[in-house]
């Protein structure tokens, strides 16, 4: 009786020990889209009005996507910080600009003068970067590990139909 006793704890803590390990193992993985404190705010993935790349005239600059600082005490910078699609469409902050604690930048299409003061900074390029139907957006930090991650569906994601999504309040 002692040994199958002695089996049966041995096999029960053999089996907690797995679940811990589990656990913690899953942990850091579901955890690593928020370890950083940039995350999406939300994306304006289909611009207002008829689709038009335009350089003059078009509605690009009204595709956005906003990212916030989430931290209540580091400022981020967000040069080399990457924002991509799943197609490979990428933009590359390519300069310095500081969000302090709390703060919010919309990086939108198009082409415009960066403004800190008014959290907006342009890519410059004038064709669009999200899918109106669906797509994957990629937040990257300079070091090329992953800050956020969301995909969307128009479908499942949007039930208002106004091309918006908010992702992180």
């Amino acid at each position: 009786m002692r040994i199958s006793m002695r089996r049966a704890l041995s096999a029960a803590t053999a089996s907690a020990a797995a679940g811990l390990l589990a656990v913690s193992a899953a942990g850091p993985a579901q955890a690593t889209e928020y370890t950083s404190a940039l995350k999406v705010k939300g994306v304006q993935y289909d611009a207002p009005g008829s689709d038009s790349n335009r350089c003059s005239g078009g509605n690009t600059k009204d595709e956005y996507l906003t990212i916030k600082n989430y931290s209540r005490t580091t400022t981020v910078n967000l040069k080399g910080y990457v924002v991509k699609d799943a197609a490979g469409n990428r933009f590359t902050f390519p300069t310095n600009h500081k969000l302090e604690p709390g703060d919010y930048v919309k990086l939108r299409g198009g082409r415009g003068t960066d403004s800190d003061a008014g959290n907006v900074v342009y890519r410059q390029n004038c064709n669009f970067i999200w899918n109106n139907d669906k797509d994957t957006i990629y937040l990257v930090k300079p070091t090329g590990a992953r800050a956020d991650v969301h995909s969307y569906t128009k479908r499942a994601n949007d039930a208002d139909g106004n091309g918006y999504i908010n992702y992180h309040g």
